[in-house]
């Protein structure tokens, strides 16, 4: 997930587990603000499992620095999760960005991705549309049109092929 303001993160689910990596761009635990590295800590840790996905060239900067300020994980035999053991700078009220990058990944309802949307894209959006997706309801030319006028349920076949959403419905919402 890219927000289009620099941040990013990713979730990889596996059989050996669950990893997550998050960069908060203008964190002050930024590989960016810290001459090129990341934190110290933050990667502390991770099972040699994720470690390709530490070094994956796309969560990567140019150099192959990890762009990374939250990072945890969660091997199949784990009974919670884990992290590196980090000394968080002072004085800043989400030194890693993780709140900011995972808030609807926590709060997951419907409501919390339409304020979001609004705020992000700066449109109104329809609650009982985003209702529809987050329900898994195969979706429609009205649903779709509803979300965006500008794009129609043919111009998300590929999308919708790639993410397994469930099978397109023809009737009307």
């Amino acid at each position: 997930m890219r927000d289009g303001s620099g941040g990013e993160y990713s979730v990889l689910f596996s059989a050996a587990g669950a990893y997550v990596g998050g960069f908060g761009h203008e964190s002050p635990m930024s590989p960016c603000a810290q001459d090129g590295e990341p934190w110290p800590g933050v990667l502390d840790g991770v099972p040699s499992v994720f470690r390709p996905w530490v070094e994956e060239p796309a969560f990567t900067d140019e150099d192959s620095v990890p762009l990374v300020t939250a990072c945890i994980w969660r091997e199949a035999s784990d009974t919670r999760w884990r992290h590196g053991t980090i000394d968080f700078p002072t004085g800043h009220d989400d030194p890693d960005g993780a709140n900011r990058l995972f808030r609807l990944l926590v709060n997951g309802s419907p409501e919390a991705y339409r304020r979001f949307a609004e705020d992000y894209y700066e449109v109104p959006v329809d609650l009982e549309a985003v209702r529809h997706v987050y329900a898994s309801r195969p979706l429609t030319a009205d649903v779709v049109s509803s979300l965006n006028t500008q794009t129609t349920l043919s111009d998300l076949a590929g999308e919708i092929g790639e993410t397994g959403y469930p099978g397109t419905g023809r009737d009307s919402a």
